[in-house]
């Protein structure tokens, strides 16, 4: 998508009628709000619908709508999409509604999955049917073990299906950033030699659950990694806005490839009601408000740095993208990827 195309006297909201929104480095880290976020989202939110979609698995809807409530944002457990009820859509595809399902995870994916009607197991010698595995700070080696002993199998040879809620390498933390899902499933694969069926974002699904739920027609996602939030909403034809609170920086955009481009890049949630710089070409220069860069062969130059880190920043980006060419092709000044921006 890119930067490219933005009217300076709009700002990402405009002629939106829903903002999808991910929770983790984005709203929240840990307990706490990340700063301005509920008070950028609750300006968001009047003319518009609001919602939310997690690829976190181990909390229940009704406990993420109760987290937003005491953050200060009013959302009921029919705003909260998340990756075990996308996981319990595609589990219901492969095998038949009653099944038995080693669940590893907590109880947000427990209770999506008894509200799909599935009986749910922690042990493979109770024979299950499928495997579900999504991100719980509980679970450890016993749980990968299960999973690994009723995934020994290969599935060409008659094994059970395999699917994790998501992928992501990380989550954000009070503390900082902690494994996420991703890791914990590797750790089954490299057991196993099987890969997982991926239900949450980046693949489509969750996304047009959560656009057809709020009968969206023009959504923003607000996402804070480029290879789910971004990646997913470029795939499901949504405008998307990268936000640098969580866990992509500014090294990560200027080497995003192109299906996983934002069409905004902010600093944090209060930008979202800023109007959007333009991005100007101009005999080869890429200037964004008066921040300036060029590529030069192999160089990227800095003609002028601007007065905000972030709109050099989004110049170096999109004169990076412009190319088509892979990160590692260029020299980058440090300046251009300097990260002072907000992140736990």
């Amino acid at each position: 998508m890119g930067l490219f195309g933005h009217s300076a006297a709009r700002t990402p909201l405009d002629g939106v009628d829903t903002v999808l929104t991910d929770l983790d480095g984005v709203v929240y880290a840990g307990a706490g709000a990340m700063p301005h976020a509920v008070e950028a989202l609750n300006r968001a939110a009047v003319g518009r619908r609001l919602g939310y979609i997690t690829n976190n698995a181990s909390r229940t809807d009704v406990s993420v709508a109760d987290h937003l409530g005491r953050l200060g944002l009013a959302a009921e457990p029919s705003d909260v999409v998340t990756s075990p009820q996308a996981a319990v859509r595609l589990l219901g595809t492969l095998v038949p509604v009653g099944a038995t399902i080693l669940v590893v995870g907590g109880d947000g994916l427990v209770s999506e999955l008894q509200k799909g009607g599935f009986t749910v197991t922690r042990s493979a010698q109770d024979a299950p049917a499928a495997v579900v595995q999504g991100f719980s700070p509980e679970v450890g080696w016993a749980h990968l073990a299960e999973a690994a002993y009723a995934l020994a199998t290969p599935i060409e040879d008659g094994g059970i299906p395999w699917i994790a809620t998501n992928t992501d390498w990380t989550i954000p933390q009070a503390r900082g950033i902690a494994p996420g899902n991703g890791t914990l499933v590797s750790a089954v694969h490299t057991a196993v030699g099987r890969l997982a069926t991926v239900a949450g974002k980046p693949e489509v699904p969750i996304f047009e659950e959560a656009v057809a739920r709020f009968g969206s027609t023009s959504p923003l996602f607000l996402g804070d990694r480029l290879d789910t939030d971004i990646l997913g909403a470029n795939r499901a034809g949504i405008a998307s806005a990268l936000v640098l609170t969580g866990i992509d920086r500014p090294k990560h955009v200027l080497a995003a490839p192109s299906g996983s481009q934002p069409s905004y890049v902010l600093s944090d949630l209060r930008e979202l009601h800023e109007p959007y710089p333009e991005v100007i070409r101009k005999d080869g220069v890429v200037r964004v408000r008066d921040a300036r860069v060029r590529i030069e062969g192999a160089d990227v130059r800095i003609l002028n740095e601007g007065s905000s880190q972030i709109d050099l920043l989004r110049a170096g980006a999109q004169a990076i993208w412009d190319t088509g060419r892979q990160i590692f092709g260029f020299r980058v000044p440090e300046k251009l990827y300097a990260d002072p921006f907000h992140r736990p």
